[in-house]
């Protein structure tokens, strides 16, 4: 297996890289205005990112889209991640299941996302359930030319600056999973609150209500009862993006950790020269190593994948979103302790980055949540499906 990166690739890397340190200028300015940044800031670091070929990154070139495969998503997703503050949200990656879309939905929904005019949010999260999205509430009662939408849905992921969402709801009285195009505007959708979370993320997570929310036929993604496996190709892409993006975060916060061991000094000499600071860099550079290896091993997998490896990968990437955000836990806990009292200080990175990575453990799918898709994987086709390479 070759694992250097192409010509492409290292150029690839090499544009994220820069864009990653262009949204690390406004860290500071996000943390001190607990999350947004001016709307006029991000439209030009939305701009900035398009002419670097870094926006709607995983859609097609023809539709407008960088067209890029999943391990480049990776190699950028990794560069994204060591930007606290959740910057990365502003070079947009549209929801991969809008590709889904008939021509009429492209037109109407994904191309607007992709010239960055609109925003999509996925809303799969009920207040009964979360880490299980089968088991969700919301219902879809047929009507004349459509559905009426009734239920709730939380940590709506961007939903405050969203046009549309993405909503998973159980259709007819057959309860069938189903994906539903929902105007945010349309009458009975009421964003109801937007938490304050521990991160200070430029965009919120906000709770919606839909009473009776009239969905035409014509709204409805994939067609009617193809939501739930719609919705389990949306987590296996967003689980391997966390996983790059958590990786990438350790690593900065590793440098920054190094850097700040070889320069500070204590009782005569250089913190990084006592072996107890020592172990701690070396465990984190093993974390790191050991999880950028997985995670792109998965992606190059998935993007040589037949039909038949989709359940693999899937399992695949909850292993390496379960392994990468509980590594970047370490890490980040180890780093903030190399600072001391430096560490726990909002203006370090290291202390937001230590707050920011505990939600990865969470959203997308808990870390036990990841263990049981895992466990099932094994149990149903033995330890080789996970172990080796698709390939």
């Amino acid at each position: 297996m070759d694992m250097r990166y192409t010509p492409e690739q290292t150029g690839l890397k090499r544009r994220a890289t820069a864009y990653a340190r262009l949204l690390m200028r406004y860290e500071d300015q996000s943390e001190q205005a607990g999350g947004p940044l001016p709307q006029r800031t991000v439209a030009e670091l939305a701009r900035a990112a398009m002419d670097a070929g870094l926006y709607a990154i995983n859609m097609p070139a023809e539709w407008g889209g960088a067209g890029l495969g999943l391990l480049d998503q990776v190699i950028v997703e990794e560069e994204f991640g060591k930007v606290t503050n959740c910057l990365w949200d502003i070079p947009w990656r549209p929801a991969n299941v809008l590709a889904y879309g008939d021509e009429r939905q492209r037109e109407k929904y994904l191309l607007p996302v992709i010239r960055g005019e609109k925003f999509d949010a996925f809303a799969v999260t009920e207040p009964g359930a979360g880490s299980d999205p089968s088991s969700g509430t919301s219902t879809a009662t047929r009507t004349d030319g459509g559905w009426l939408l009734n239920g709730e849905k939380w940590f709506v992921t961007c939903g405050d600056i969203a046009d549309f969402l993405l909503v998973q709801a159980d259709a007819g009285p057959e309860r069938l999973p189903t994906l539903f195009f929902v105007d945010k505007g349309a009458p009975g959708v009421a964003m109801t609150r937007v938490p304050h979370f521990m991160h200070s993320a430029v965009n919120g997570h906000p709770e919606f209500t839909f009473t009776d929310v009239f969905v035409a036929d014509e709204d409805v993604l994939g067609g009617v009862g193809n939501g739930y496996e719609l919705t389990k190709e949306w987590f296996t892409d967003e689980r391997l993006m966390i996983a790059a993006r958590t990786v990438g975060a350790a690593e900065r916060a590793l440098r920054l950790a190094r850097d700040w061991a070889v320069e500070r000094e204590q009782f005569g000499a250089p913190i990084a020269s006592y072996q107890l600071i020592q172990g701690m860099l070396a465990d984190c550079a093993v974390d790191i190593a050991v999880n950028r290896a997985y995670t792109h091993q998965v992606a190059w997998e998935a993007d040589h994948a037949s039909a038949d490896d989709r359940k693999t990968l899937h399992a695949k990437a909850s292993t390496a979103k379960l392994a990468a955000s509980e590594a970047a836990g370490r890490v980040a806990d180890r780093c903030l302790q190399i600072f001391g009292g430096r560490g726990y200080d909002r203006t370090y990175p290291v202390e937001r980055m230590y707050r920011e990575l505990r939600v990865d453990r969470i959203w997308e799918g808990t870390s036990e949540i990841q263990r049981l898709i895992i466990a099932n994987e094994l149990i149903k086709r033995g330890t080789r499906a996970l172990a080796l390479p698709t390939r």
